[in-house]
């Protein structure tokens, strides 16, 4: 029983680490950075000063951070006794025969054979979650159940670095009501308005310094230059 709860446990941990991950990079953390954040408010092995100001300084990635943790403190201890108790000569459910196999397995083998169970069931949970499509569709399915229900509300518009004179570098993904939505960069006009796009994030592919003719579709993130106030007018929100 307790093998079968490490295992699980093991199992949920993952979940709640990939979920938070989402969650992290639905308030706009970039996903490798979003996917280290979750993993260490988890298992409390800390951040730079840096990447603990992005989390601290924002309102829902604190609340993710918090909840992260408290679930990570739960499992910690859980993970810790059910892996002593698994270890025991007398933990496991068949003690000193399995069926199928038609063996007797002595008394003292049985703590060795049950750690073996554990490294083979974390090996093959791991290789689930590394699944290219198993984690596409999980993601997928999580992403839109978060939106769907606002436990998160989705950022659009990211601040990643503010100058002085309200120039800074932001990041904009681009919805329905964008005004440049389906335009070549060209057309955008944004350079009139001082306004540079450094880079175009497509399918999770970056596309640097993006030539004028690039066209902006629904989901592309821009990583723009300019005055803040401008960038929000004229990338955001469709005026009225």
């Amino acid at each position: 029983m307790n093998l079968l709860l490490f295992l699980i446990t093991i199992f949920v941990s993952f979940i709640v680490v990939r979920i938070g991950a989402i969650a992290f990079e639905l308030t706009g953390l970039e996903p490798s950075l979003a996917r280290f954040q979750s993993l260490s408010c988890f298992t409390r092995t800390g951040f730079t000063t840096k990447e603990a100001e992005l989390v601290t300084g924002h309102p829902q990635r604190r609340r993710i951070a918090t909840t992260l943790i408290i679930i990570g403190n739960a499992g910690f201890v859980t993970l810790i006794g059910t892996f002593a108790n698994s270890l025991r000569s007398d933990s496991f459910i068949l003690k000193s025969q399995i069926p199928f196999l038609k063996v007797n397995i002595p008394s003292p083998m049985i703590p060795w054979f049950n750690f073996f169970v554990i490294l083979c069931g974390i090996y093959i949970i791991y290789k689930i979650f590394s699944y290219a499509r198993f984690a596409d569709m999980f993601t997928n399915f999580v992403r839109k159940n978060i939106v769907r229900k606002e436990i998160i509300k989705k950022v659009t518009f990211e601040e990643l670095m503010l100058s002085t004179g309200g120039y800074g570098v932001a990041q904009i993904e681009i919805c329905e009501n964008s005004p440049i939505l389906n335009k070549r960069i060209l057309e955008t006009e944004l350079r009139k308005h001082d306004i540079s796009i450094l880079v175009v994030e497509r399918d999770n592919k970056n596309i640097p310094n993006p030539p004028a003719d690039t066209t902006i579709i629904l989901g592309d993130k821009l990583t723009c230059f300019g005055k803040l106030d401008d960038i929000r007018e004229k990338i955001c929100v469709m005026p009225q």
